[in-house]
């Protein structure tokens, strides 16, 4: 179960995303829990598989506002490096950071 703590024990700036939920715990974490439901992540593989630069910044920069919000600091990294790379529509290879992406996203899912 997913509780302030363990957020704080991950890395998460769970002050922040408090202040942004009225300081309600509750309301924080259940945007969390919504967050990380995001369809986007599942299908955040195909789209850069796809080579739809544009598609995958738009799902990846939707992404960076929410994780952003719930101040979700490590899974917040990697979509921050990845949109600014996609942002600026540069050729490489996003799976790595897709693979970090689902990694972080894992670790909150699994507590």
């Amino acid at each position: 179960m997913i509780t302030v703590e363990s957020l704080r024990e991950y890395g998460a700036n769970v002050d922040e995303g408090l202040t942004r939920c009225l300081n309600k715990e509750d309301f924080y974490l259940k945007m969390v829990n919504l967050g990380l439901k995001d369809e986007r992540f599942e299908k955040l593989g195909e789209i850069v598989a796809s080579k739809d630069l544009n598609a995958a910044f738009e799902a990846v920069h939707a992404l960076k506002g929410v994780v952003g919000n719930l101040a979700l600091t490590p899974l917040l990294e990697p979509i921050e490096k990845m949109t600014e790379l996609l942002r600026n529509h540069t050729d490489t290879d996003y799976s790595e950071y897709v693979s970090q992406i689902k990694s972080e996203r894992e670790k909150i899912l699994s507590m």
